[in-house]
């Protein structure tokens, strides 16, 4: 298969206008930044995944909060991670099969239906004063299955409503709108669960979770592939795809170079104990590190939108995940909270940047039948290597420091990147458009 991949936009209707029909490629025109805007189907889609990004958000910060006043028990909170763990990994890649197979329109629809009856009932709970930790332990399962499963179909379904010049402003304007959503989603549960009370806050959740239920529905582009996988067995299909990623020329390495940075450096997770341990900081200056990092991620994709017509994609993901290495070792050598402030907005850029062309180039290179598959490998190893790398980084503070932590896993970043370098010439070499 080309490297260019031979995903196809569906012939546009010579009736219809822009607005509402897929154009042709526009491979060789300038595409501003916010182009992907133009396409009712794209705005429709980035609506749904909105709402579905807040109702994650809210529904992470109420069930925690809740669980934490109720039971006094950090570890009880803590359990809600393995719990999401345990039934994530699974589906994800279930969910994949599932986006080769079914209308990815529907599927998206039909898991934020799940979503939405969850809190549903979480807030009718709540309101009836009949809550127990029990009930929480079991909506976020349910809810960490329905998000993954809809999570594939609606990645496949972007490059059903852009052409294929506009894969990457649509895949960095859904980026920024998950940060945009990881700013917005707190600070409105912050005032409800404040100004009300966390049972108003489950019943804002799921007022929220609505939307996203009739959104998908509505968009007019084909939602299944044309030619759908041949395999019958869903483990034969899931099986098909784990093949297809593994032959690809690009997708072990890019999968591979996202594993080896984050295992060592992920800090999100962990910021309480940096803060602590780095600048004597306490719940404000989590907050202070967090809101800079979301900020320096929607810049990174901002970033994204105006480099969209520099050719060499591959080398995009070094230059950035080489820079996110050096700010890292920059990171834990900070001792002032306004240097460590300025320093991880710039790795949330670098993160950004590599996170959104590394999901362009899945879609870019992929063919239809394909890509909820190859979407929920990416996934399931980003969602591994953030685990694993929340564990490493917090057993690793806890013994070293926070700063040698830092400096230990800067080092290391940057050797995997100059490893992938090496030894996988095709991202280096990977140019689109």
């Amino acid at each position: 298969m080309p490297l260019g991949g031979t995903l196809t936009s569906d012939p546009p209707d010579e009736t219809a206008s822009p607005d509402e029909a897929t154009p042709p490629d526009e491979a060789g025109a300038d595409v501003p930044p916010w182009a992907a805007f133009r396409f009712r189907d794209y705005r429709l889609l980035w609506l749904a995944a909105l709402g579905s990004f807040a109702t994650r958000q809210l529904r992470l910060l109420v069930s925690a909060v809740w669980l934490f006043e109720e039971t006094g028990s950090a570890e009880q909170v803590g359990l809600l991670g393995a719990v999401q763990l345990v039934m994530q990994l699974p589906a994800l890649l279930y969910g994949g099969t599932l986006a080769d197979r079914l209308d990815r329109r529907r599927l998206m629809a039909a898991m934020e239906v799940v979503t939405f009856a969850v809190l549903a009932v979480l807030a009718l709970l709540a309101v009836s004063d009949r809550l127990t930790p029990a009930h929480i332990y079991l909506g976020t399962a349910i809810t960490a299955v329905s998000a993954v499963l809809g999570q594939p179909a609606r990645n496949a379904l972007t490059p059903m409503v852009v052409p294929r010049s506009h894969i990457v402003h649509a895949v960095t304007t859904n980026n920024v709108m998950q940060q945009v959503a990881a700013v917005i989603a707190p600070l409105l549960f912050a005032v409800v669960a404040e100004g009300i009370g966390l049972t108003a806050a489950f019943v804002t959740a799921a007022i929220v979770a609505a939307p996203s239920v009739a959104l998908p529905l509505l968009i007019g582009a084909v939602g299944k592939p044309e030619t759908p996988s041949a395999p019958r067995s869903v483990l034969a299909a899931t099986w098909e795809g784990l093949r297809f990623v593994r032959g690809h020329a690009l997708l072990p390495g890019i999968y591979a170079l996202d594993i080896g940075v984050t295992v060592v450096t992920f800090y999100r997770q962990i910021l309480p104990v940096l803060a602590f341990q780095l600048f004597a900081g306490g719940a404000g200056a989590v907050g202070l590190l967090t809101a800079a990092n979301s900020v320096g991620a929607i810049a990174g994709g901002v970033l994204v939108l105006f480099l969209a017509r520099y050719r060499a994609k591959g080398m995009l993901v070094l230059y950035a995940s080489f820079v996110y290495g050096l700010l890292v070792l920059l990171f834990g050598l900070s001792t002032s909270l306004i240097a460590g402030t300025i320093v991880i907005a710039g790795l949330g850029a670098a993160d950004a940047v590599t996170v959104t062309v590394r999901q362009a180039t899945v879609q870019l290179t992929t063919p239809p039948q394909m890509l909820g598959r190859a979407s929920s490998v990416q996934s399931a190893a980003a969602q591994t290597a953030n685990n694993v790398g929340t564990l490493e980084v917090g057993l690793m503070s806890g013994a070293f420091g926070a700063s040698t932590t830092m400096l230990v896993g800067g080092v290391l970043a940057l050797a995997s990147t100059f490893a992938i370098w090496r030894a996988v010439p095709a991202i280096r070499d990977y140019r689109y458009p």
